[in-house]
C-alpha cells in the first residue's frame, strides 16, 4: 500500500479520465500536439521549455507543446498507460513505476543534481546534519522527491528516520519555518531557500546533492513510443536540450521569453526570479546535457530498496536510456 501511495501522490493526483489518445503528425507539415505534464505551477524553472517554444525549436521538430500544470494529472501513470508520450518527473518515480510494471523509460536528464534541500533557521543552532537529530522536520508528505531526498540525505549522514520527527505539512514550508512551527523544512533547492533569504531570514541549507548523487528530474516516455516512434522522442529531446542550452547561455533572454508563460510574473520580485533561474541553471549544467549517470540510478535504487519501496531484483538498466542524447 505504501508503495502505491508514493507513486500516486507524486505531489499530484491520479487522473486518467481526462486524457486523450497519443499524438500523431497527421498531414505532411502538421505539428504533433503534445500535452506535457510538468508537476508544478508555471515558473521560471521551466524556462528551457518556454525558450524552446519561443525560439521555434519544438516547431522545427514538428511539435506543438501544451503545458499541463494540473495537479490532477499523474504524468507517470499517463505515460505508462500510453495516454501521453512525455512527462517531466523525478527519478524515483521512474523506478517506483517500473516496480509496478509500468513500461516508462527516462530518456533525458534535465537536472544533473537532485534539487532537494533541508533548510533551518540559523538561530536554531543547527549547523551540521547531526544537529537534526531530535528535531521536527516539515515536508509536503511522506511521498515523492522531497521524502525520498530527505531519506537519502539522512541515510548518507548516518541518521535514522526514527532520530527525527517528520511532519507532513503540505506545500506550506516557508510559512511553517518563518513561524517556528518546524525546526527544519524539506524544500526545492532553487526555490524556497531564495524566498526565505529574500524575506530576510538567516538560514542554513543542506543540499541532498552534496551528500549523495541521485537520478533527478527529467523527461520520461515509454517503451512503446521508443520502439514505434523513435523520431518523435529524438525530436522532442533535441528541442528540449536546445532550450536548456539557450537558457544557460543567456539567462536574461530566457527570463524575457518566459514572462508570458507565467501568469503572475508582474507580481514577482525580479531579483528573486533571477536568483531562482541562476540556481536552477547550476543544477542543469553538464559536460553532456541530458546524459543520465548510471551511478545516480544505482544510488536511487539502493535508497528505495532501503525504504522497501522497490525490490533488489529491479532492473535499473531498463529504466533509462542515453540513446537519444547527442
Amino acid at each position: 500500500m505504501v508503495r502505491k501511495i508514493v507513486l500516486i501522490m507524486l505531489g499530484l493526483a491520479l487522473g486518467l479520465s481526462a486524457c486523450g489518445n497519443l499524438p500523431s503528425a497527421g498531414d505532411a507539415g502538421a505539428l504533433t500536439h503534445i500535452r506535457l505534464p510538468t508537476g508544478y505551477i508555471p515558473n521560471i524553472q521551466y524556462a528551457p521549455f518556454y525558450v524552446a517554444i519561443e525560439k521555434g525549436y519544438f516547431r522545427d521538430a514538428g511539435i506543438e507543446i501544451e503545458f499541463d500544470y494540473s495537479f490532477e494529472t499523474d504524468g507517470v501513470a499517463l505515460v505508462g498507460a500510453d495516454e501521453l508520450p512525455f512527462a517531466i518527473v523525478s527519478g524515483e518515480q521512474v523506478l517506483l513505476a517500473r516496480e509496478q510494471g509500468l513500461p516508462v523509460k527516462y530518456a533525458m536528464a534535465w537536472y544533473q543534481q537532485f534539487p532537494v534541500s533541508i533548510v533551518a533557521k540559523a538561530q536554531t543552532g543547527i549547523k551540521t546534519p547531526d544537529d537534526l537529530k531530535g528535531r521536527k522536520i516539515g515536508l509536503p508528505g511522506l511521498y515523492g522527491a522531497s521524502y525520498v531526498g530527505l531519506r537519502a540525505f539522512l541515510f548518507a549522514s548516518g541518521i535514522k528516520e526514527s532520530d527525527v520527527t517528520l511532519d507532513s505539512i503540505g506545500f506550506n514550508q516557508v510559512e511553517a519555518l518563518i513561524s517556528d512551527q518546524e525546526d527544519a523544512i524539506v524544500v526545492y533547492s532553487a526555490n524556497e531557500p531564495i524566498q526565505l533569504r529574500a524575506q530576510g531570514v538567516d538560514i542554513i541549507s543542506f543540499n541532498v546533492a552534496d551528500a549523495v548523487n541521485l537520478a533527478s528530474n527529467g523527461i520520461i516516455t515509454n517503451e512503446k513510443i521508443i520502439s514505434e516512434n523513435p523520431e518523435l522522442v529524438r525530436g522532442f529531446i533535441e528541442a528540449a536540450l536546445k532550450g536548456v542550452n539557450a537558457a544557460i547561455a543567456n539567462p536574461q533572454e530566457a527570463i524575457e521569453l518566459s514572462k508570458t508563460y507565467i501568469p503572475n510574473y508582474k507580481e514577482l520580485d525580479p531579483a528573486v526570479v533571477e536568483q531562482v533561474l541562476s540556481a536552477s541553471i547550476d543544477m542543469w549544467k553538464a559536460e553532456r546535457l541530458g546524459y543520465s549517470d548510471p551511478a545516480a540510478w544505482e544510488n536511487m535504487k539502493n535508497i528505495l530498496v532501503e525504504m522497501r519501496l522497490v525490490s533488489k531484483s529491479l532492473d535499473i538498466n531498463a529504466a533509462y536510456t542515453n540513446e537519444f542524447i547527442p
